[in-house]
């Protein structure tokens, strides 16, 4: 527990036999429940995963949906089994654990329903994040912020968040972009169910042997079919 709070960690897994086991070891003590989501991987993902030395509890999608999708599968389970707050937790370790009290603070609060890792917000962001997604990310954020309604989020793609489990129950979590998007349709998801969204400082952490996995096509017109949705949904409901 944190604060009075019972946390689930859900973490996202395709394909991260070489990392999953440290990233879930990572966790910190106060975390009540981890539950790693296998997104049909095709290698060692899950096998790895229940070698870990922190236990955890292991949900496996039988076909590839999509980080998103994976991610919901986490919150159905964090919801059910009482936790008050979903915390999302990459299986590819660029999520630094000592930065998670940083992103609960504000929830133990009372500040925030959702919380979010900002890494733009960090001094090490150009020591650390190559330009290719300096450049991506912010050119994403800016767009986001018109799309989602809210003007005070930088940093969109950063999957770092924390979630209480009262605004998860207010969204329609079988709407949520499954797949690469994710992260813009559910600040359009969350900026309809009037969640306070809070940006916290992250650290970026990418390695010497970082290679992005994501490539254009899987990106660009998925990314901007979900912020046009996005946009048309909110202006939408504004208007009901």
């Amino acid at each position: 527990m944190y604060r009075q709070l019972r946390l689930c960690v859900v973490i996202p897994a395709f394909n991260e036999e070489d990392s999953i086991a440290a990233a879930i070891d990572s966790v910190p003590d106060f975390v009540d429940e981890i539950v790693v989501v296998d997104d049909a991987s095709i290698d060692a993902t899950s096998e790895r995963a229940l070698e870990a030395e922190t236990s955890s509890v292991l949900l496996r999608h039988p076909v590839n949906r999509g980080v998103g999708a994976a991610i919901v599968t986490g919150y159905r389970h964090a919801l059910q089994n009482g936790s008050d707050v979903a915390i999302v937790m990459a299986g590819d370790g660029q999520m630094d654990p000592a930065d998670l009290p940083a992103l609960l603070d504000p929830i133990a609060e009372g500040r925030a329903d959702y919380c979010k890792g900002n890494r733009f917000a960090h001094r090490e962001l150009f020591i650390q994040m190559p330009t290719i997604r300096v450049v991506g990310n912010a050119a994403l954020s800016v767009a986001t912020k018109v799309t989602s309604g809210y003007r005070h989020v930088f940093d969109s793609q950063c999957g770092y968040t924390a979630i209480t489990s009262e605004a998860l129950t207010r969204l329609q979590l079988e709407k949520v972009f499954p797949r690469y998007g994710y992260p813009n349709d559910m600040l359009a998801h969350l900026f309809r169910a009037n969640a306070r969204v809070v940006d916290v400082p992250v650290r970026p952490i990418y390695g010497p042997t970082w290679k992005s996995g994501v490539r254009w096509h899987t990106a660009v017109y998925p990314v901007g079919f979900v912020l046009l949705k996005s946009w048309w949904n909110r202006v939408r409901s504004e208007q009901l």
